[in-house]
């Protein structure tokens, strides 16, 4: 059955606390529902202070992000951001760090929890991501438990939480270990101790990463009596593919910072498989999933949680052979003034041969260019540089929110979405303004001439050096060019 309400006018006046408001994901979140939902009530973000910046300053900075360019074409700055308060506290800390005033603010007035706060890095101790991912997790489950009028809680977790089985479904999957007996073994443990007994204590799973998230799913779902709940799970987030802009994107992880570090002609090589499907979600697909995810759970009072998978293997699978044969032209189509070499992107099949490929063109090349940047009173930088409920989601929308919140990928094409990409890219990792494309395409030509000159170098050098190895004329020896560049080529 689909809904006759829309999602607007479920949120309007509803008063929304995010966590991790200030991340990639978190940030889209905000400007969509700024954006697209006019009426809604206050904004709550959990904010750190920072690097000696109080709460309200970071939310002063906050407000600068290009994520909110296409908002503020039609509003001020105070406009837009009236409603939006900044709330001092720590996922970290006990009872989120916040203090007694600032929690009865919220317990009297959040109606709908957004919890996308986590660490995210899969090399992580025991320590931290329990701290975050998982007793973090259960502080704001307390928080929303004490809400007076509270209407949906969303948890962010991911599509790698059950990466230990072959395949995964919208449901859960047995927990091995008991949080409880995890949570004592951290507490008396050293991170070394921890790092011993890993393989012991991850039951089965990759990294702290999955574990502690999967172990923070069942702490929402000891919630599901309590208030209407549901879980997001998405794969790899990217830049964004319809909004705010096409190519928006302020993660430099994944495809973005091949890109970004491609675009400069520092990475000349990737070791990816060119037809393995790498799970890619667009950061707007996902901000849109979340909303919707709330809307459902609050609007149909559930008691029985939902999960609801965000990934794109199973309905639009992305290759990298989808965009190989353009990837190339995107950086020149979009080049930067401050690349320091003609960029070149390459994937290679394995590890070992990507390691054995960037001796010679990143870590050599690397070496030589510091050097005589050295010498001319520069400074060296290169070596330092160096499934189904989607489409059960989208139907019981209104046709109008199924516009205003699209989870439909069928009209997602990789090869447009990774032009936009590199375009996002340029203006928004590398920070080059497109008022200089012309400057940069220059530029382009001119790194695209000293690049084959140095090829014809290189290879002139081999071709002299072989004659006198072998006591051929360089005329007699004049096949060894093509053999060199052959060679050369898997590399």
């Amino acid at each position: 059955m689909s809904s006759t309400q829309s999602v607007a006018s479920w949120y309007a006046n509803k008063n929304v606390f995010i966590t991790g408001g200030s991340g990639f994901l978190g940030l889209c979140l905000l400007e969509k529902l700024l954006r697209c939902v006019p009426n809604i009530g206050d904004i709550y973000l959990l904010l750190r202070p920072k690097k000696g910046k109080s709460v309200d300053a970071r939310l002063e900075d906050l407000k600068k992000n290009s994520v909110f360019e296409t908002l503020l074409q039609s509003k001020s700055v105070e406009q837009c951001f009236s409603r939006v308060k900044a709330i001092a506290g720590d996922i970290a800390e006990d009872g989120l760090g916040i203090s007694a005033s600032d929690r009865q603010i919220l317990v009297g007035n959040v109606n709908v929890i957004f919890h996308s706060a986590a660490t995210l890095d899969f090399a992580e101790g025991f320590k931290q991501t329990v701290q975050i991912n998982l007793l973090g997790t259960r502080q704001v489950l307390a928080l929303a438990k004490e809400c007076r009028n509270f209407a949906a809680f969303v948890h962010v977790s991911s599509a790698y939480v059950n990466s230990f089985q072959t395949e995964s479904e919208e449901i859960f999957y047995p927990l091995k270990g008991d949080p409880e007996d995890i949570i004592a073994v951290v507490e008396k443990s050293s991170e070394k101790e921890l790092e011993e007994r890993s393989v012991e204590l991850l039951n089965g799973h990759a990294n702290t990463y999955t574990y502690t998230k999967q172990m923070a799913e069942k702490e929402v779902e000891k919630m599901e009596k309590v208030f209407p709940c549901a879980i997001v799970r998405p794969s790899m987030i990217v830049g964004a593919w319809k909004e705010p802009v096409p190519g928006w994107t302020a993660s430099k992880n994944g495809p973005q910072g091949f890109l970004m570090g491609a675009s400069k002609g520092i990475i000349r090589r990737l070791p990816v498989s060119k037809e393995l499907i790498y799970d890619y979600i667009p950061v707007d697909v996902v901000v849109n999933q979340l909303i919707v995810a709330a809307f459902r759970a609050g609007s149909t009072s559930s008691k029985k949680l939902e999960i609801f998978h965000c990934t794109s293997s199973t309905r639009k699978p992305f290759t990298w052979s989808s965009v190989y044969g353009q990837i190339n032209s995107y950086l020149h189509t979009y080049p930067l003034k401050s690349a320091v070499w003609y960029p070149h992107l390459k994937l290679l099949p394995s590890v070992t041969w990507f390691r054995i490929s960037a001796l010679f063109v990143h870590f050599l090349p690397a070496i030589i260019l510091d050097g005589l940047t050295k010498l001319a009173g520069g400074r060296p930088i290169l070596m330092r540089l160096h499934r189904r409920q989607h489409a059960k989601l989208q139907e019981w929308l209104t046709s109008e929110d199924q516009v205003m919140f699209n989870l439909d990928l069928s009209s997602l094409r990789w090869p447009e979405f990774f032009g936009d990409l590199a375009r996002g890219v340029r203006v928004y990792l590398n920070h080059e303004k497109m008022s200089n494309i012309e400057a940069a395409r220059g530029k382009d030509t001119m790194l695209m001439v000293l690049h084959l000159a140095l090829q014809l170098a290189i290879y002139s050098l081999l071709w002299y050096t072989f004659a006198c190895l072998t006591g051929l004329s360089m005329s007699k020896s004049m096949l060894v060019v093509p053999v060199f560049y052959v060679l050369f080529s898997f590399v």
